[in-house]
């Protein structure tokens, strides 16, 4: 089990960037795969990113790639997700959140993440 808080949301115009920061308690912070999440009023939770245990494998959702990336120290317990050249669509809600499962195949599905962050908003204007 993992806490998990995210933080470093906000407002940009669109074509610009955020950097995301997800900070987690526990001393078992390195057992758990770690995936970031987006949701927008009325609409489902979806995949965003996520990264295998060790950091060297990472995946991403076909909307984000090639803008965002994901990363993790797993000395200081950290997730991190920087967006670059923002989108109004990529307004939402975004979680961390941390899984056991060793497929990741599998990260995509919110299904597989037992801890999840409290949020941070992201709004991107036109």
């Amino acid at each position: 089990q993992v806490q998990l808080v995210e933080s470093g949301g906000g407002l940009v115009q669109a074509g610009g960037s955020l950097r995301l920061s997800c900070a987690a308690s526990g001393r078992t912070f390195s057992r758990y795969a770690m995936g970031w999440f987006r949701q927008a009023p009325g609409k489902e939770r979806e995949f965003v990113a996520a990264i295998i245990r060790s950091g060297g494998i990472t995946t991403y959702a076909d909307s984000v790639k090639g803008r965002f990336t994901i990363s993790r120290d797993n000395a200081k317990n950290t997730v991190l997700l920087q967006m670059n050249s923002l989108k109004p669509e990529d307004t939402a809600v975004y979680y961390c959140a941390a899984t056991t499962s060793y497929s990741i195949g599998s990260y995509s599905s919110p299904d597989v993440y037992a801890d999840w962050g409290q949020g941070t908003q992201v709004t991107v204007s036109s």
